[in-house]
């Protein structure tokens, strides 16, 4: 199919990328020429792992970004994969999004026949029906169930692992009340539908807005329930690691998202849960478990901060920083633990010397000012102490290069680092 996507961040440019190499014909269209050049060139412009390849093959070919909305006319189906950030009290902002329907809508005016437009952001409930839909109609001057169709298509993509993701999903939702969108999403997805053993989930718009809202806010209380367990289990000299691998034998429980640690970052988990415990509230519902769980992970940094603080000042101490992105295999640092980290460092007036594998231009907009090293051994030297933030692999053989210490402290918010003779080592929950 002739498929077009205007948005080229993380979901957009993936998922532009792995429906070009299903088979489709796909226009990515972004208002920044250096996204849509890169994209032109073959080059992914995020850090994902798998989207280089992806792009090499299909960039400038089958899948081709531009900065111009006509192209959107010759695709039978445009998604929209655009920001919705947090506003200040944890509401969406959809002005992106809205201004990318408008534009949308007044292309396609210009359009014969009937065209399919699927929301693909993370929205409220409604959103797509009582917001987007009538600024496309208005717009287009097409009549909706007519020769205009409207759905929804959440993604549940990882930051570091989207295109995995995407190839091998545990679900697909098609959320529409137009049999037009329910077939042709189908036609889209066939390809990945028959060779995986997703379930494909058919249900209304607005249902499909919010199943994205309830996994996020469903996995992001995990955490913070195994983060609250683990910080039980500190205080009683329990191994939390072993009460969770117990536990995640249960098949009601699982063992996935039972590592406890520093808590959830990123650009989803912190603004879904934020955004729809807004949009309870506003209804007059207090959703106080997950008002909770959001509790329980701003805390999280504090904590490992106070045990830093049980082995020494670090007034005017080098203290190494371990990890910068949110999650290991993304360069993303949205909403990482180890910003409060660094903050309360700085509060604290130590000297912070950070390392990350990829992440580290992206932090220095938050600390211009601190020191960025090239290896993690060059953050550790003369250190008085040391904090962990992500697990990236590279981290689990460190050994010899604590030696280089000027006081052997390590803090570990991932339990990424071995414990061994002459070091003076903390987990964060346990």
């Amino acid at each position: 199919m002739r498929v077009s996507i205007v948005g080229s961040g993380y979901v957009g440019t993936t998922v532009a990328a792995c429906f070009t190499d299903m088979g489709h014909d796909v226009v990515n269209v972004d208002i920044d020429q250096d996204i849509v050049d890169a994209i032109n060139a073959g080059k992914a412009p995020i850090h994902e792992p798998g989207l280089d390849d992806l792009l090499a093959t299909h960039g400038g070919d089958t899948l081709a970004a531009t900065t111009d909305y006509e192209d959107v006319l010759e695709t039978d189906v445009t998604f929209l994969a655009l920001p919705t950030p947090s506003k200040e009290d944890g509401s969406i902002d959809t002005s992106i999004i809205e201004a990318a329907a408008e534009t949308l809508g007044d292309t396609l005016r210009e359009k014969d026949g009937d065209h399919v437009v699927v929301t693909k952001s993370t929205v409220i409930p409604r959103t797509t029906t009582e917001t987007l839909a009538p600024i496309l109609a208005d717009a287009s001057g097409k009549q909706l169930g007519a020769d205009l169709h409207v759905a929804m298509n959440p993604e549940f993509l990882r930051e570091g692992t989207a295109v995995e993701d995407f190839q091998n999903p545990d679900k697909i939702v098609f959320g529409s009340d137009s049999e037009t969108a329910i077939d042709t999403l189908h036609e889209i997805f066939k390809p990945l539908i028959e060779a995986s053993d997703a379930t494909v989930v058919e249900t209304g718009v607005e249902e499909a807005e919010m199943i994205k809202y309830a996994n996020n806010a469903f996995l992001a209380s995990k955490v913070s329930l195994i983060n609250d367990i683990g910080n039980i289990c500190k205080e009683f000299g329990v191994d939390a690691y072993e009460v969770a691998d117990a536990i995640g034998l249960d098949d009601r429980i699982s063992e996935r998202f039972l590592r406890s640690g520093l808590g959830w970052g990123g650009s989803c988990f912190g603004k879904d849960t934020n955004a729809i415990i807004h949009a309870a509230t506003e209804t007059g519902y207090e959703p106080a478990m997950l008002e909770a769980a959001v509790a329980v992970n701003d805390r999280q940094p504090e904590r490992l901060l106070s045990l830093l603080d049980d082995h020494g000042d670090v007034e005017s101490e080098r203290v190494a920083v371990l990890g910068l992105a949110f999650k290991p295999g993304t360069d993303d640092v949205r909403d990482s633990r180890a910003i409060p980290v660094i903050n309360g460092l700085q509060e604290r007036g130590a000297n912070v010397a950070a390392y990350d594998p990829v992440a580290a231009e992206n932090m220095r907009t938050h600390f211009p000012d601190i020191e960025y090293t090239d290896a993690p051994q060059d953050a550790l030297a003369d250190a008085s102490a040391c904090v962990v933030c992500t697990d990236w692999d590279e981290f689990a053989v460190l050994d010899d290069e604590f030696d280089a210490m000027e006081t052997r402290v390590v803090v570990d918010g991932r339990r990424i680092i071995e414990r061994r003779d002459g070091l003076t080592y903390e987990g964060l929950t346990w």
